[in-house]
């Protein structure tokens, strides 16, 4: 799965068909887990592990849609469409490492091993490239589920990258060449806490497009965001770690102006026991209104600011960066 860590929003549309978007992310140790088995019988059974959710159908072309395990079905029917049938049943088991709604690209990230499963299952190749661009299509297309770009090419191509989006669903990946000693003492500096509960983007993602096609300070401060990613860029690229928590900071500020439900008086209230036990900026993980959050702490901030957030109801999780 991926952490943001600048540029968040830039890559929904209609705003980087209209402008172009710009994010930088980075894949972290946290996984979604694909299993694939072919079976005697036909049938096609499917089970989410994590979330308690099975069904079972008849070997068919086209499991229906509803009723859950939809991101399952989605991979299942796409596959079908383009490659056939197999000879035997199939069941498809899935786990997700955190919970869904998290804002760590968790629905996409088991599109992507889904796919890479699928393509394993009937002796496909696709690069990076074509194996984002097939979840994207499966989720947002297929599914028609709201979302960005970002989470299915970090997903794919894995470790620190600067990603640009433009109009036609143009995408480039640019891997960051940090240095493996920055990234170590970044990962020393930054503290993932969950805030206990996930939540459903749809609201906040649909208020988000509405600013995107108009005017106003919702649109200026995605701009900014873009900027963010920019600065975010030169300070990894640089060195410069200390910066890392103010331009999270600018990022967070400029986060609550792009739709109402980003943040909320709980969120804003873990933000601030964060700075004021020595954080000096963090940011709200995916669309915003829940799941994780991120703060940076300089050097001898952490543990304070670890046991000041292990008290606000929600928990500090463990985690590390993970290349390409």
């Amino acid at each position: 799965m991926r952490l943001g860590l600048a540029g968040g929003g830039t890559d929904v549309s209609p705003y980087c068909d209209r402008f172009g978007g710009e994010v930088v992310n980075a894949t972290v140790s946290l996984y979604a887990h694909a299993r694939l088995e072919l079976l005697e019988a036909p049938v096609v059974e499917l089970e989410a592990l994590d979330r308690g959710e099975r069904a079972v159908f008849p070997l068919s072309p086209t499991l229906p849609p509803g009723g859950g395990l939809d991101l399952l079905k989605g991979v299942y029917n796409r596959f079908v469409a383009d490659h056939g049938l197999t000879d035997r049943g199939l069941r498809i088991t899935t786990r997700a490492d955190v919970p869904a709604g998290s804002g760590l690209g968790t629905s996409s990230t088991l599109v992507v091993a889904l796919v890479r499963a699928f393509l394993e299952l009937h002796g496909r190749q696709m690069d990076a490239y074509e194996v984002a661009r097939l979840a994207y299509r499966i989720e947002r297309k297929d599914l028609g589920l709201p979302g960005g770009r970002q989470d299915q090419y970090a997903a794919s191509f894995g470790g620190v990258n600067y990603i640009t989006f433009g109009a036609g669903e143009r995408v480039e990946v640019t891997p960051l060449a940090v240095s493996a000693d920055v990234m170590r003492a970044l990962e020393g500096r930054l503290v993932l806490y969950y805030t206990g509960h996930s939540r459903d983007a749809t609201g906040i993602l649909a208020e988000q497009r509405r600013h995107a096609a108009g005017e106003g300070r919702p649109l200026e401060a995605m701009h900014r965001l873009k900027e963010q990613s920019r600065m975010m860029c030169e300070a990894l690229l640089a060195g410069r770690l200390d910066e890392i928590g103010e331009i999270l900071d600018f990022g967070f500020r400029q986060k609550r102006e792009m739709a109402s439900g980003i943040s909320h008086p709980g969120i804003e209230a873990v933000y601030e026991a964060a700075r004021a036990a020595g954080a000096t900026g963090g940011k709200i993980s995916g669309a915003g209104g829940g799941g994780f959050m991120v703060f940076y702490c300089p050097e001898g901030t952490r543990v304070p600011v670890e046991e000041v957030l292990a008290g606000m109801g929600g928990k500090v999780w463990e985690w590390g960066w993970v290349g390409g």
